[in-house]
């Protein structure tokens, strides 16, 4: 008998790399297709790419086939993986409301993956496949046209709600669409997938329209450029900081790729407003005195390479920080980015720039996800007779369990909490986990996805903490000559002032070799030299450098 599969590539039990499967018989819809994010442990990594080893496996030998992608909104780590993963896959149909779909064909277009994309019509179904149907559900969040989707199967009626809020006065008037979701509930909703990530928040979040007063405020009386940085997809945003430029007499300048892209989109969806006169070229930029400048810029998470960055150090063509600037982080750094992010505050600081953010002007940034309450009341409108959190860190989907389902009537065996890779089974009306497999997100470095694995990032961490030795071992027909072993050291000591750290490398080394059989293979002989040293120095340093053997005939 068939049964309806859920199988979470990303996004479970992490904030990025939002991708799932829906399966049933022969067919599967994807939902979102992000990005990640590397952390401390990820030395010259750029970005992250969910493992789609396994839906590979089912192309290539369970003769299933992809019957649609649906996107639900505009953020990278729901749309920015699409250039890497849609070469790799056939071609299907893919959904988005407008404003996702232009941001999404931008991201395509880069990594030369262009595709079509269908706009659904909101609150109405339309048939994916044979098994599938969906209906797009207007939801508030940061980004404009966001949608949650209710996916009809032959096992019930999936709610896959991403990232919302319950916004009750958003800028551009279009709130979630609350009747549509009770009348979904009134029909029946086997499983609703809902965002946790501000799970720990006890109220509701404030509107984002409270945003512009306090962007506003950060105007008053500065005598040279208001400089704004920001998520360059909050379009919301973007146009209360114009409302509040043009009242102020400034003219707009948009600084950063990312940023230039996106009001491109919305300007032409007509989903960002400018008055006339008041948008300029970013290169006639010193044509307009500093007091007459708003610039709105990429990089308010302080990301390496960014327009802000670039700036604040002095290396970008166009804009420079001066001391009767103001810049105004309207964004608040992204879980485990908060080392970049203040970095870039501090080092504003110290060059006597005056910079505003969350920390000292709470209101100039709101987040755009539901609090626990927004969640509780998410519940109630779609009683679903299953639940499962998602979006969020862990710590946010077991904080799920008891601030919203358990006040809602919710026993903990309603509550799914796979991780990723985890198989969700649905079957007549009742669920089971069938077993999982491994998942390994691949890896950005540089131009494009590298060979880099656990072993080059495991060396890189080495690297970074330990230092390196390249040990050049020579070789003549009598064996190995030990005393003219050269030892070559970066980060680990100053080898000119370490006679007795050389003198123990030798010892050592010429030990290893001496238990060793004279037939053994050189790749073998190299790897037990190396980890005989490294064993050896760590006892005694408590340090584990990199070790390099080469053997010179």
């Amino acid at each position: 008998m068939s049964a309806l599969k859920i199988v979470p590539l990303g996004g479970m039990g992490k904030v990025t790399q939002n991708i799932f499967l829906y399966m049933y018989e022969n067919e599967i819809l994807i939902v979102d297709c992000g990005i990640g994010f590397p952390d401390h442990r990820m030395p010259g990594v750029d970005i992250l790419i969910p493992d789609t080893s396994y839906l590979h496996r089912l192309l290539d030998n369970e003769n299933m086939h992809i019957a649609g992608m649906v996107l639900t909104h505009g953020h990278d780590d729901h749309i920015g993986a699409t250039p890497y993963i849609l070469p790799e896959l056939p071609q299907f149909p893919i959904y988005a409301s407008p404003l996702t779909a232009g941001f999404a064909k931008n991201r395509m277009k880069e990594g030369g993956a262009e595709r079509e994309i269908t706009i659904p019509q909101d609150g109405s179904w339309t048939n994916v496949g044979k098994h599938f149907e969906i209906m797009p559900i207007q939801v508030t969040h940061s980004v404009p046209d966001t949608r949650h989707y209710a996916i009809r199967t032959p096992e019930g009626v999936i709610y896959h709600g991403s990232d919302f809020k319950l916004d009750q006065n958003p800028v551009d008037g279009i709130k979630t669409d609350e009747a549509l979701i009770s009348q979904l509930g009134d029909e029946g909703i086997l499983c609703m997938l809902i965002d946790c990530l501000r799970v720990e928040r006890s109220e509701w979040v404030k509107s984002e329209s409270e945003t512009g007063p306090a962007i506003a405020e950060t105007f008053a009386n500065v005598p040279g450029k208001v400089v704004v940085t920001l998520m360059s997809s909050h379009i919301h945003r973007i146009q209360q900081t114009v409302d509040v430029a043009v009242k102020d007499g400034r003219k707009i300048i948009f600084v950063g790729r990312s940023v230039e892209q996106n009001v491109a989109v919305a300007l032409e969806l007509g989903k960002l407003h400018i008055p006339k006169g008041y948008l300029i070229d970013k290169k006639e930029i010193n044509n307009v005195p500093d007091s007459e400048l708003c610039v709105i810029i990429a990089g308010s998470q302080g990301q390496e390479g960014s327009s802000l960055m670039r700036a604040v150090f002095g290396e970008h063509r166009v804009i420079s920080f001066k001391e009767n600037d103001i810049v105004v982080f309207s964004a608040d750094a992204i879980p485990g980015n908060e080392i970049p992010y203040f970095d870039a505050i501090d080092e504003l600081s110290r060059n006597g720039v005056r910079v505003v953010y969350p920390d000292v002007a709470p209101d100039i940034h709101q987040s755009g996800h539901a609090s626990a309450p927004e969640q509780r009341h998410m519940l109630e409108l779609a009683r679903p007779t299953f639940v499962m959190p998602i979006g969020g860190a862990d710590r946010h989907r077991v904080k799920f369990i008891e601030s919203v389902a358990k006040p809602e009537g919710y026993e903990k065996k309603q509550v799914l909490m796979p991780v990723t890779g985890e198989i969700i089974n649905f079957e007549d009306g009742q669920y089971s986990f069938k077993g999982n497999f491994s998942i390994a997100p691949r890896i950005v470095d540089g131009l494009g996805i590298g060979d880099v694995g656990p072993q080059v990032l495991s060396d890189r961490m080495a690297l970074s903490e330990s230092g390196m030795i390249v040990i050049l071992l020579p070789r003549d027909g009598k064996g190995f000559d030990v005393r003219n072993m050269k030892i070559v050291s970066r980060g680990f000591v100053f080898m000119k002032e370490a006679d007795d750290v050389i003198t123990f490398i030798h010892e050592t080394v010429g030990e290893a070799l001496q238990k060793l059989p004279n037939n053994m293979k050189d790749s073998d002989l190299k790897y037990k030299v190396e980890r005989k040293l490294a064993r050896k120095l760590y006892k005694i340093i408590r340090r584990e450098p990199l070790i390099v053997v080469e053997i010179l005939e």
